[in-house]
């Protein structure tokens, strides 16, 4: 007993300081002992290496195509909030504010990122099935859930807690896995993936819009959720991890990376950049028909235009990215969406509207598709991916939690809307960003002098 104490102390006094360790062990590592009282040796210790990354093949695409159907499930979901929102201020929950109805979308897509500060180290101790199984089926509930809500809270519960908490379970994972089939052309795949939210993005309005008017709120509801049912079915089919998980404990919090000053500056960035990126999303279709730029039949079109747009923003700087870097073309994305967001202040008519969501969103797409790219740069060792990427999403999910609410706050009253404020705080929120992303590409210029980042 006094030797067992002694090993688990000295154990204990091994970890890194700054960490807060979460100790599961993963799911399948059974212990087996050697003969002779001999250490523990954990059995997949003697596992044969996985080998060189593959690079592409069957089982790495397969995954693209499965992290394609979880971007559907979970940011092509968000994407769509703009349409409920409008509708919720219009018709179920009129009595409520904008800033109020806000929250619900921006609580789910800050648990989207907040739930990766846990799902990050689970994944990297193997629980990725878990995670993906879990995170699906609470989607597709909370989705359902949503259809019989006629309160506010109820609405809250379903679709901003129960779905976000589902989306911030597979979300990570989706994004990391790449790490373990893709190299040289990781950044195109994560842009590949990242496709399904912009396509879903574009297609949920319409068919919440169209259905909603024949056969309801509930039923429209209820559609989409079937469609995430479908859709939940190919990661759980074709998804798994290639690398199996070491023995070694993972961080939930490392809190070391204070020392990595561009790590430190690009979540500091990225808590400016998704503060304010989401405004047009959530705010756009109320504009149009508050500033009579189109008629409420037409209104919802403009996130479906947002999201097309956003297709080829999630595909071309990705494409570009394994070539010239996923820091320097995140900076370009950033700057075009700034500068498209002061363009925002003078949109007066339909077709100004119409170029500006288009254009706002490619650029805002490609700064949400390089981001997990990013993360796996900076990462000294990919062991550490998991939880350097869940404290960047934990970051990002506080900023996305009160960005959009904050707009809706500045927004004020439906009857006389400060819309000139809204956009200033939009394009002002993501100037910020992108001088903060320029000042962590020059210290890793500094670092490895090289332009490559």
């Amino acid at each position: 007993m006094e030797k067992d104490f002694k090993s688990d102390s000295n154990s204990d006094s091994d970890r890194a300081d700054g960490e807060i360790s979460l100790d599961i062990p993963p799911p399948d590592r059974p212990i087996t002992t050697k003969p002779d009282n001999q250490e523990l040796i954990p059995a997949s210790s003697e596992k044969k290496s996985p080998g060189p990354v593959p690079d592409g093949g069957l089982q790495a695409w397969l995954q693209v195509l499965g992290s394609t159907a979880i971007l559907v499930n979970t940011w092509g979901l968000i994407n769509t909030f703009g349409v409920f929102q409008a509708y919720y201020e219009t018709d179920l929950l009129k009595s409520h504010s904008s800033s109020e109805i806000s929250w619900i979308g921006s609580c789910q897509g800050a648990l989207l990122f907040l739930v990766g500060v846990f799902a990050g180290p689970l994944y990297d101790r193997g629980y990725f099935r878990h995670l993906l199984i879990v995170g699906m089926f609470l989607i597709v509930f909370g989705q359902f859930m949503t259809s019989l809500c006629t309160k506010y809270w109820q609405v809250l519960l379903a679709q901003g807690f129960t779905m976000g908490i589902g989306m911030g379970m597979t979300f990570l994972p989706s994004a990391a896995i790449m790490s373990q089939y893709f190299d040289r052309h990781r950044a195109l795949a994560l842009g590949i993936s990242s496709a399904g939210s912009p396509v879903a993005g574009s297609i949920f309005p319409i068919i919440f819009s169209r259905l909603q008017e024949s056969i309801g709120f509930g039923w429209a509801t209820r559609v989409i959720a079937f469609i995430l049912l479908a859709t939940s079915a190919v990661p759980i089919a074709f998804m798994k991890t290639r690398v199996p998980p070491s023995g070694k404990g993972r961080a939930v919090l490392d809190f070391t990376v204070v020392k990595d000053a561009p790590y430190v500056l690009f979540v500091t960035a990225g808590f400016f950049a998704f503060l304010t990126l989401y405004v047009p999303f959530f705010y756009i279709t109320l504009y149009a028909t508050s500033r009579r730029i189109t008629d409420e039949g037409f209104a919802p079109y403009l996130v479906t235009l947002l999201n097309a747009g956003s297709i080829a923003g999630r595909l071309v700087p990705n494409a570009l990215a394994d070539k010239f870097g996923s820091l320097n073309l995140m900076i370009c994305c950033m700057i075009g969406s700034f500068a498209l967001n002061f363009g925002w202040l003078g949109v007066t008519n339909l077709a100004g509207a119409v170029v500006y969501v288009l254009l706002y969103g490619a650029f805002s797409g490609g700064v949400v598709s390089l981001t997990p790219s990013v993360f796996v740069t900076l990462a000294p060792d990919v062991s550490q991916i998991g939880t350097r990427m869940g404290m960047g999403f934990l970051v990002s999910g506080v900023a996305i939690l009160c960005g959009t609410p904050i707009g809706g706050a500045i927004l004020g009253d439906e009857k006389n809307p400060r819309w000139t404020e809204t956009r200033l705080y939009c394009a002002v929120g993501l100037t910020v960003a992108t001088g903060f992303y320029v000042g962590s590409r020059y210290l890793l210029f500094r670092e490895k002098g090289t332009w490559k980042a």
